[in-house]
């Protein structure tokens, strides 16, 4: 999956999530630092791009409010993705983007691949996303930052604070889950294979 530019930290709703963080240095820095973190785990996650800049300011308001909870001990990545996937998880089942998830960013680029090539792209993306649901939330965390982002598994160990022989296990769980999500997907006919049988 593509790695995307996030807008820049002057936009509207950057500025807004700026100043709501100015009362806590220690907040207002993750945002600073990790804003382009959140904004890409969201796209893994399955968040359409034209919605990106408004479910990672989704994403902080939540950090916001749950900023007392959390650990400073701990390394934050594993605690921003945990926000990051419940976010993306509400954002998915919403009835909206069930029904637009299928053509996601389809035309948005002119100088892009044809429209064949997007649909196809954006097929694949979908597929790899449903696939995703099958996981537990803490499988999913080390299968999208060892095959998505592509952390060494000590460090997603270290950041989930696990032993590494549990990051492991969780990773072929992981694998072998996603594996069967994918097959069990690319069995059932899609709507043009049921419209060619038909002869429609």
């Amino acid at each position: 999956m593509t790695e995307l530019r996030p807008p820049p930290q002057s936009s509207s709703k950057a500025e807004h999530m700026s100043q709501r963080l100015e009362g806590s240095p220690e907040l207002h820095e993750v945002f600073r630092a990790e804003a382009s973190y959140v904004w890409n785990t969201l796209r893994r996650l399955g968040v359409r791009t034209s919605d990106l800049e408004d479910v990672t300011h989704d994403v902080f308001m939540v950090v916001h409010r749950k900023w007392d909870d959390y650990d400073p001990a701990r390394p934050v990545r594993p605690w921003l993705f945990g926000v990051a996937l419940r976010v993306a998880s509400d954002y998915r089942r919403s009835a909206r983007v069930q029904r637009e998830r299928v053509t996601d960013d389809i035309d948005r680029e002119a100088h892009g691949p044809s429209t064949e090539e997007q649909v196809e792209q954006a097929r694949r993306r979908a597929l790899v996303i449903t696939a995703l649901d099958a996981l537990s939330d803490d499988q999913r965390l080390v299968f999208v930052r060892h095959e998505l982002d592509g952390a060494a598994m000590p460090e997603i160990a270290a950041e989930a604070g696990i032993p590494i022989n549990t990051a492991y296990s969780r990773l072929r769980l992981a694998r072998e889950r996603f594996v069967a999500a994918v097959r069990a997907i690319s069995s059932k006919p899609t709507h043009a294979d049921q419209d060619r049988r038909s002869g429609r």
